[in-house]
């Protein structure tokens, strides 16, 4: 789907009102039908969260994870359902609600698959940054883990190197962020709202300012 794409390179603004209009025409579905409904909610979640649109994501998505607790004696949606919560931490940790955020992304890691735990575990150290708990930020984020997706690309790397900063190792820190600047310009869309980020997180570290406070500091999404 086009409007997947879209958001997963960070361009969610612009299939806003394609997303919204889809939602609208798709709402009347019921059934397995509705599995795609809730899909594109979801896609809606992540474009709100990259607009900073925050609270809304987080209404989006809980009201979509009521619906797929109607909907799991019919079809499975564990994947679905799992998407939606790491949208959701995104959305905590953009209102700087990091408890909540690590309590989600910790309580569904031991069910995730593949790349959604690489989601997952990014969601989990943004959270632990935000906490200011920078050390078992920087030992989650030297777990092993699966490959995660494309739009994920340089997200592990700057929460390694917002660590890295807070916990005083300025060298490692600004080789971490040139890491994921690097991994960001080479495999996302130039107007991914992420690039912006870690270049202001490696001129932060370069300059040697002191860390920002976690809720600007620390990655989204």
């Amino acid at each position: 789907m086009a409007t997947a794409a879209a958001c997963a390179h960070g361009r969610g603004a612009q299939v806003l009102a394609e997303l919204e209009s889809l939602t609208a025409e798709l709402n009347g579905m019921v059934g397995p039908g509705r599995e795609l409904l809730l899909m594109v909610r979801s896609n809606h979640m992540m474009a709100l969260n990259q607009e900073g649109r925050h609270e809304e994501a987080e209404a989006e998505g809980l009201e979509v994870l009521r619906d797929l607790t109607r909907l799991k004696h019919l079809v499975p949606v564990w994947g679905i359902e799992l998407c939606v919560l790491d949208n959701l931490v995104d959305a905590l940790c953009g209102q700087a609600r990091y408890e909540e955020a690590e309590a989600i992304a910790r309580g569904n890691l031991p069910r995730a698959e593949g790349s959604m735990v690489a989601a997952l575990h990014c969601g989990l150290v943004r959270s632990l940054n935000g906490q200011g708990r920078y050390r078992e930020a920087l030992t989650e984020a030297r777990r092993l883990t699966p490959p995660g997706y494309r739009s994920q690309s340089g997200s592990l790397g700057m929460g390694t190197a917002v660590a890295l900063h807070a916990l005083g190792h300025r060298s490692e820190a600004e080789a971490a962020a040139r890491e994921a600047l690097a991994d960001c310009e080479r495999s996302l869309h130039p107007d991914h709202p992420r690039i912006r980020e870690a270049r202001m997180l490696l001129t932060r570290i370069t300059a040697d300012d002191p860390p920002a406070p976690a809720a600007e500091e620390t990655a989204r999404g």
